[in-house]
């Protein structure tokens, strides 16, 4: 590990990891944000696909990890499944975290947006990705978790339930500065009238005591009244699951989300600069920062 070992450690470097489960839309979200951190806000930026079956890139990467290993040539070459090669590629890039590293040094000078596999079970209890970026944190990568969840499962008690589960799960395993996002929020709000309880609702993860009521009344889980009490008491208990809507094709929405992005990792402190008091407790009650009232401007 000479490379890591000649890194500087009095620089840092800025960026995203963007996960979510299958259709959640991480690459089209990455190739959106590209575009708008460049044109919009002038921000230096590249994507790194890190998926090795990604094969729909609506943006051209940096770094591209099936430069290194691909899931199909795995899967041929050992007879393996689609889930079990793509972890043995996760694994593999583990141990050639080198090209990882060298890679991302000609790249040191932009703000770096991660594009994930959909598994779940990589962040949920798998090691390699944890490892890799807690490698990455040592090395003065300032990274926050974008997770991505498909704003549908708001539509069922359960799903919505098990959708906090694995929000939390992914909170604690990563274990990175993490955002909680709903994504295609616009036909969330378009089918609102659907919904058993306001948009806030699932956004702020408010009184469960509600959804455990409607959990009851199911056909299916009023079996497990004591589970679903349970349940909702560990997600309230810790009090850290809330999501932020995200509607790809707004700017505004947009510039939100990068704002809780930015405060995440720390990129608006001036890419390390001592947090001031002021500072942090205009974060804390919601304030726009400077910056942010800049780029609001702009747009």
């Amino acid at each position: 590990m000479s490379l890591v070992r000649n890194v500087r450690k009095n620089e840092n470097y800025f960026g995203q990891v963007v996960i979510g489960p299958p259709g959640s839309g991480k690459t089209s979200y990455c190739g959106k944000v590209y575009k708008f951190y460049k044109e919009k806000l002038n921000r230096e930026v590249e994507v790194v696909n890190l998926d090795p079956a990604n094969e729909n890139m609506n943006y051209s990467p940096k770094i591209d990890i099936m430069q290194l290993v691909t899931v199909q040539d795995v899967m041929h070459n050992y007879k393996l499944g689609p889930n079990g090669a793509l972890m043995y590629c996760m694994e593999y890039l583990q141990e050639n975290f080198d090209w990882l590293l060298h890679q991302l040094l000609q790249i040191k000078d932009s703000y770096i947006i991660f594009d994930m596999p959909g598994q779940v079970e990589l962040y949920t209890h798998h090691e390699s990705i944890k490892k890799i970026f807690e490698k990455l944190e040592k090395l003065n990568y300032h990274l926050c978790a974008v997770h991505l969840i498909d704003s549908h499962y708001c539509s069922d008690p359960s799903k919505f339930i098990s959708t906090l589960l694995l929000s939390l799960s992914t909170m604690m395993q990563v274990g990175l500065p993490h955002v909680n996002v709903l994504s295609k929020a616009d036909l969330l709000k378009n089918n609102s009238s659907k919904l058993h309880f306001g948009l806030d609702f699932y956004t702020d993860v408010l009184d469960l005591e509600y959804l455990l009521e409607m959990l009851d009344d199911g056909p299916f889980t009023k079996k497990f009244k004591k589970l679903n009490a349970a349940v909702v008491g560990l997600i309230q208990d810790y009090s850290l699951v809330s999501f932020i809507p995200l509607s790809i094709n707004s700017e505004k929405s947009l510039l939100e989300l990068k704002n809780a992005i930015d405060k995440a990792n720390g990129y608006i402190y001036g890419g390390g600069e001592e947090r001031s008091i002021q500072t942090l407790l205009s974060c804390a009650v919601g304030a726009r920062t400077e910056s942010e009232r800049l780029d609001m401007d702009y747009l």
